[in-house]
């Protein structure tokens, strides 16, 4: 059977399972954290560790692209992966309620469960976006980036309310009894979702030879000039982009004096600016699909620069004092993050068909492992750094104004590797008809 590239709807559809994702994620990294903390009196670096813990195991995303790469199929992985997350949302809820009475026993349960999330995470993640590379349009890639990324925003803020809401007053009981609804409705909204986008027939994987182990597939990907810059690239880019997540509103309130009222929404702020950028690069390479690759890498270098020039700023203004503008600075590195983000994005999902066989889901599983380690390390790293900056330097507004300045360094790295992306591969055909045409070949889409 022919299958058509997907329009607004079909992409909405596969919305819905990134809508999903983030609602069980959100409890994990919130509500969970907080019980732990608050609650249940714990250390901070519990929490904390079993967050990092989610995140290390998606170094695992290319063997899962492979596996999905050998079957010619995403949906299994999809629905796979939401499976697992959600028994690993609802186990991380009952390993709560059970640390209250039995410590030992419930972080065990805890952390078999987010190791469980970060798997479900990293299979239905991988294989989502490797469909939304198949089967979008080069043209739209940007944009369903960006719906694709709102979605899962939505997720969080859908969730996090309405979770709220009925966990008042709170027990273990009600933890677990919401947990298990959140989990269970994101589990059945993605599958219903997925569920015939693919097709009823899914070509099969082309293959420039007879089939490979994991290990000699990813050492072919990895020995792809384009696959290798561009993971160097989501490392250095997304280190720099985590990095200043945890330092940005503390540096708010020792050096301007903001309370944590102010400095939480000085973040709403850059939040906002975040979406700005990505709503405006989705819109101009939507209207205007001509030279996609170029205008994607055009957007993701200048983002990258702009986002080195706001830091910079930032810095510059720890030392000039309260008169700066500080929230038009952070204002202008969200709209540069958003900008960059939803351009590379967009790259990611157009060079996954680049190169030789049927790799699509271990380079973007490739990509995938190197975004989630570079934000495992990116918050603990900015802390860090201004820790033992502060060491050495007498002002704290210097030990934050180094850290800033390092940070925009990493996204001039940036900049000069994704500047090298996609200049040199293959043409990319018009879609054909068939699952198998819909592959980007080489754009930055």
């Amino acid at each position: 059977m022919t299958v058509h590239p997907l329009g607004w709807a079909g992409i909405a559809r596969l919305g819905l399972v990134q809508t999903s994702l983030g609602a069980v994620v959100v409890l994990m990294t919130s509500t969970i954290n907080r019980v732990m903390v608050v609650e249940l009196s714990l250390p901070a670096i519990v929490p904390g560790l079993l967050v990092a813990l989610h995140y290390a195991v998606q170094v695992l995303r290319p063997r899962w692209g492979h596996g999905s790469d050998a079957g010619g199929r995403r949906t299994p992985w999809i629905i796979g992966g939401m499976a697992a997350l959600a028994l690993g949302g609802f186990g991380a809820a009952v390993a709560t309620a059970l640390a209250e009475t039995h410590l030992v026993a419930g972080l065990v349960l805890a952390t078999f469960s987010f190791l469980l999330v970060g798997i479900g995470v990293g299979a239905a993640g991988t294989s989502l976006l490797v469909l939304l590379a198949a089967r979008v349009v080069p043209e739209r890639r940007a944009a369903a980036a960006t719906v694709v990324w709102l979605m899962m925003i939505g997720g969080f803020a859908i969730t996090a309310p309405l979770a709220g809401h009925f966990l008042d007053p709170f027990t273990p009981a009600r933890l677990i009894a919401v947990t298990g609804v959140v989990c269970l409705c994101a589990f059945v909204v993605a599958t219903i979702a997925v569920l015939g986008v693919e097709g009823d027939r899914a070509a099969a994987p082309r293959r420039d030879g007879p089939r490979v182990p994991f290990s000699e597939a990813l050492r072919q990907v990895w020995a792809e000039p384009q696959a290798r810059r561009f993971s160097i690239f989501v490392f250095v880019s997304m280190l720099a982009y985590s990095g200043q997540e945890l330092i940005l509103e503390p540096f708010a309130g020792l050096v301007f004096g903001m309370t944590p009222g102010q400095s939480t929404k000085l973040a709403g702020v850059q939040h906002g600016g975040v979406l700005v950028g990505m709503l405006m690069v989705s819109l101009v390479t939507t209207l205007a699909p001509r030279r996609k690759t170029a205008a994607l890498r055009f957007w993701t270098v200048s983002g990258c620069i702009a986002s080195a020039v706001a830091l910079v700023l930032i810095a510059i203004g720890g030392r000039v004092g309260p008169e700066w503008p500080l929230r038009a600075s952070v204002f202008g590195l969200g709209v540069a993050n958003g900008a960059f983000a939803v351009a590379a994005i967009g790259s990611m999902m157009g060079l996954a068909g680049s190169g030789p066989g049927a790799r699509e889901g271990i380079r973007m599983g490739l990509w995938g492992a190197a975004q989630a380690v570079a934000f495992g390390l990116g918050g603990f790293l900015g802390t860090v750094a201004v820790d033992l900056t502060r060491q050495v330097v007498s002002r704290p507004v210097d030990a934050y104004a180094l850290v800033f300045t390092g940070e925009a360094v990493l996204f001039l790295i940036g900049a000069a590797l994704a500047a090298r992306i996609g200049g040199s591969t293959r043409q990319e055909p018009a879609p054909a008809p068939g699952y198998g045409g819909l592959v980007a070949r080489g754009a930055g889409g």
